[in-house]
């Protein structure tokens, strides 16, 4: 009988930390807007940005600046991740950020948004999603309105 209970304590911390991976995973999802929007009730505005990418035209080439984003996870609190896109070029760009394709995972994170000229959005992520979007630590983002662009990384340090 006592090894009936210990078996059963056990499934239960096991089926408990699960369901919190589960609950953690689906924290809010990756919210867009412009600086009076919010990620997991927390205003763009009173965030920090992270990284800012610009859209950019460089002798006729469109492309994404800059190409790699570093962003270090191990110095700063666990907020959010806040990204401000911006297109500083003379016609519509697209902002397409997921996971790599070498590491995606099933439920891959994509942050998808369309920019007029001179148009800036804040992208929000929760800490969370950010971390179980992917088992890799490599993101990629891309104009997804030109297939020729070459896009950028954004590299995750855990």
């Amino acid at each position: 009988m006592r090894k009936v209970s210990v078996l059963v304590v056990v499934g239960l911390v096991f089926l408990l930390g699960g369901g919190s991976v589960t609950v953690a995973h689906h924290a809010g999802g990756v919210e867009v807007g412009d600086e009076n929007g919010s990620v997991v009730g927390q205003p763009f505005k009173e965030l920090p940005v992270d990284a800012d990418l610009s859209a950019i035209e460089v002798g006729g080439l469109k492309m994404w600046y800059p190409p790699v984003t570093i962003l270090d996870l191990k110095v700063r609190p666990g907020r959010p991740v806040v990204l401000k896109v911006t297109n500083r070029s003379s016609i519509e760009r697209g902002f397409l950020m997921t996971a790599d394709g070498a590491f995606e995972a099933p439920t891959v994170l994509k942050a998808q948004v369309v920019l007029k000229p001179g148009e800036s959005r804040y992208i929000g992520v929760p800490l969370s999603d950010l971390l179980y979007a992917t088992s890799g630590s490599t993101f990629v983002y891309r104009d997804h309105l030109n297939p020729q662009d070459a896009g950028g990384k954004l590299l995750l340090i855990k």
